[in-house]
């Protein structure tokens, strides 16, 4: 295996992030919703993080993408890059770390509960739902 290196995009990575979200969308089944644009070639993974809040725990992070391509993939980079998100989020007082997966993942499933994570709609029973488009225009009164 190549040496991998972790680090907080630059500038100059947009083109590749670019193309992986492409990827990445083709990947979810979901090509149809990226609305985005940039070429580019040599970066080979990337992981998407914000920083949101929370009622109960204050201040988190959440990881909205991790990608790593396919001739990419096994080879430790997307536990390497959740780390990097892990201790972003430690360094800047988080005291959660969240992301979200398609069911039918279950690759990305079973690597999210091996490294700890907890399965919210098991222990919890949460639910994710989203606004957009008409519904988020009627919900505004537009």
């Amino acid at each position: 295996m190549a040496s991998t290196r972790i680090r907080e995009a630059r500038e100059s990575d947009c083109g590749d992030i670019m193309r992986m979200i492409r990827e990445l969308a083709e990947f979810e089944k979901l090509s149809h919703q990226v609305k985005i644009s940039e070429e580019g070639s040599l970066v080979v993974g990337y992981g998407l993080y914000y920083f949101i809040y929370s009622t109960w725990t204050g201040r988190n992070v959440y990881l909205e993408d991790i990608y790593v391509t396919p001739q990419y993939r096994g080879q430790g980079i997307g536990t390497k890059i959740i780390k990097k998100v892990a201790e972003v989020a430690l360094n800047k007082g988080c005291s959660q770390f969240r992301l979200a997966v398609l069911d039918w993942n279950k690759k990305a499933v079973n690597l999210y509960k091996f490294l700890g994570a907890q399965d919210l709609t098991e222990s919890e029973g949460w639910l994710s739902f989203r606004f957009e488009g008409e519904a988020m225009r009627e919900l505004a009164g537009r």
